[in-house]
């Protein structure tokens, strides 16, 4: 036996029996008789054997594996979607490879071309603006793909949520504790989530009779961290104009760099400035100010995104909650 990995033609040579008769051990156990499957086995045991998944999959023509490409894996929320992801693939015995993004459109082509040469099942994207067109490619040789945390996409099939209805959820809230002037704390002006979570923000406010203009003001942040979500707050606070007395933060991880330049201030969260976040991540509710936020169904998201891959059965939108924790309310 050679160095490395054995093989099928090193377990028939330990056994004294073909290659064929290994083969069939391997994938036809009743084809052979039981004594000649047992010292087949022993000597797979005896070499450490394992068959090589990939190239049975190349020479059947069918993958197990799907590539999923989102903006940031060390973004909590994208580990939550990456877990429910898995937990479908895996009632399937298929598997995932995760990328990130990081937003860049040079990145994610070049993890899409990587998944076509590997011939994957399919491909998961948290897209971006131009993402939709390169998946043209990966249709043409066959291979679907989804777009996830992405509203109803009549070209091509999609999970999301209804970030429409979680900005207008954010926003009533602060309304109702008497703010009126609102600081959104907004992601990249191309990201479709911004621009559907503004626009709740603003027909919340209209529905109380304001003008949009004059309540709310929008940063946007060129990356979701709670560096940027520092800098935005920095910039509202020692720019002209009156100060805001809420914060609507893109995500909650933005959220922990406002609250942070609030408490180098000294300001006290909420009577000195609500703030309430997206996403509602596991240490929303453990901060020493918990962190009202608005929730989303992360796992159950992922889920829906293999299993639209998988069966090709369409999912309604998911309807997001707001909690509310002590960073906005006064009584709590």
């Amino acid at each position: 036996m050679t160095a490395g990995r054995a093989s099928v033609k090193d377990v028939a040579l330990r056994a004294g029996v073909s290659v064929g008769t290994v083969s069939n051990v391997l994938n036809r156990p009743d084809a052979v008789t039981e004594r000649t499957r047992e010292k087949v086995e022993q000597a797979m045991a005896e070499l450490n054997f394992h068959r090589n998944a990939s190239a049975r999959q190349l020479r059947a023509g069918v993958s197990h594996t799907v590539g999923v490409i989102v903006m940031d894996v060390g973004n909590p929320f994208y580990t939550e979607l990456a877990r429910g992801i898995e937990d479908r693939l895996a009632t399937v015995d298929h598997t995932l490879i995760l990328c990130s993004s990081d937003d860049d459109p040079v990145r994610e082509e070049r993890f899409l071309k990587l998944f076509a040469e590997q011939g994957v099942r399919g491909v998961l994207v948290t897209p971006m603006s131009s993402t939709a067109p390169r998946l043209g490619d990966l249709r043409r040789l066959g291979i679907p793909s989804v777009l996830m945390d992405s509203s109803r996409n009549t070209q091509h099939p999609s999970v999301g949520v209804d970030h429409i209805s979680g900005g207008r959820q954010a926003i009533t809230h602060l309304l109702a504790q008497g703010h009126r002037r609102i600081l959104y704390l907004a992601g990249p002006s191309d990201l479709q989530q911004t621009r559907h979570r503004l626009r709740g923000a603003i027909e919340a406010i209209q529905a109380a009779g304001l003008d949009a203009g004059d309540v709310l003001q929008v940063t946007n942040l060129p990356s979701l961290s709670a560096n940027e979500g520092q800098r935005g707050l920095i910039e509202a606070l020692d720019g002209p104009g009156p100060r805001p007395t809420a914060i609507f933060a893109m995500n909650d991880i933005v959220a922990l760099g406002a609250m942070r330049e609030l408490r180098v201030r000294g300001l006290s969260i909420p009577s000195d400035m609500a703030v309430v976040g997206y996403d509602d991540l596991y240490f929303a509710a453990e901060l020493m100010t918990p962190l009202s936020s608005v929730r989303q169904p992360m796992r159950q998201l992922g889920w829906a995104a293999a299993d639209l891959l998988l069966t090709d059965q369409p999912h309604d939108l998911f309807e997001p909650e707001l909690i509310v924790r002590a960073s906005s309310d006064f009584a709590r």
